[in-house]
């Protein structure tokens, strides 16, 4: 099977989005299929406001369909909703192309919190964007009961992975600061809630992996905190085998793959009850849930490593690609049946 993955989130941006896609894409690969990308590389593009890495390309149906109507493609996954995304929807409705989408971000909350928007203005956008599909994957369940209640149709499950010869205890590196220590890994946004974490009065110290808009006022807001800027996933890994918590504040991501990652290094997780946690931590007992999020923090530092490895070792990169193949077959198989209706 040919697949054509459709994506405004590509490199060189660095996010659980274009680590989830290149992840599922090489275990797809495995299971004999065979996966192109559609990008923003080789268009012209400009900056998103306020996130200046992040590339908007001027992708037009014409062009898009001049790069798509000779290609073998058996099935497209739109997998954002981005000038690339929307021009990749248009193009297959055009030509009658069966294709599925996925949800990965809260984009309603994270442009109410940016620009004032209300979530409800953009929720309609995206609920006809994604109804338009055979299916639209989601990572969880509580993000599809969410997504349910709005009018969001034919939901799929589509959970995510971990490498774990990547992110294994193992990688731990060597960090002369003082104990216990508390790691915040991701972006640095107004729509992470970081502030939520730095603010609190906790022990030893605070870490920060990662890079985005609002490190600078951060780092000016909380000098205490070692802010150490973007890693590969190689060094990422041997930041979380080295702390004591990951401490994840967020209250708008829909999986956060950053809780599998760290899950697989042996570290703890200390989260808000939130939709995200909720479904990758649960009851495992591998994080600390609670809406005080310093008592959250402080419980994790009593959870045994060993809790947070065993609870990783379910999510693996071969039942994501296999549960995306299977969503395939659905939505042709759906396609098909409304045909002879």
């Amino acid at each position: 099977m040919r697949i054509l993955i459709a994506t405004d989130a590509w490199k060189p941006q660095v996010n659980g989005v274009v680590r989830s896609l290149e992840s599922v894409s090489t275990a797809l690969r495995e299971f004999g299929a065979e996966v192109e990308f559609l990008t923003p590389q080789g268009f012209a593009s400009a900056p998103l406001p306020t996130y200046g890495e992040i590339r908007l390309a001027f992708a037009s149906a014409a062009s898009i369909r001049k790069r798509l109507a000779d290609a073998p493609i058996d099935h497209i996954h739109i997998a954002t909703e981005g000038p690339i995304g929307f021009a990749a929807r248009r193009y297959c409705l055009r030509e009658g192309k069966t294709f599925t989408t996925s949800y990965h971000t809260r984009f309603p909350e994270y442009i109410e919190t940016r620009i004032r928007l209300p979530a409800a203005v953009t929720y309609a956008v995206l609920r006809r964007f994604h109804n338009s599909g055979a299916g639209v994957m989601v990572a969880t369940a509580s993000v599809a009961s969410d997504l349910r209640r709005r009018g969001f149709e034919r939901l799929m499950h589509w959970s995510r992975g971990v490498d774990h010869r990547l992110f294994s205890p193992d990688k731990a590196r060597k960090l002369d600061l003082p104990r216990p220590l508390f790691l915040y890994a991701g972006r640095l946004a107004p729509e992470k809630n970081i502030e939520a974490f730095l603010a609190l009065d906790l022990p030893g110290s605070k870490l920060v992996v990662g890079d985005g808009p609002s490190r600078k006022g951060l780092e000016a807001a909380f000098p205490a905190a070692r802010f150490v800027g973007a890693k590969s996933p190689a060094e990422l890994a041997s930041y979380y085998a080295a702390s004591d918590a990951l401490v994840f504040p967020s209250r708008t991501d829909t999986f956060g793959m950053v809780l599998v990652e760290a899950m697989a290094c042996g570290l703890p997780v200390a989260a808000l009850p939130v939709a995200g946690p909720l479904d990758v931590i649960g009851t495992s007992g591998a994080g600390a849930l609670d809406a005080d999020l310093r008592a959250a923090c402080l419980r994790a530092l009593d959870i045994p490593r060993e809790k947070a490895l065993n609870h990783a070792s379910s999510f693996t990169w071969a039942n994501s690609a296999r549960q995306f193949l299977d969503n395939i077959v659905l939505a042709k198989s759906r396609r098909l049946a409304a045909a002879t209706l």
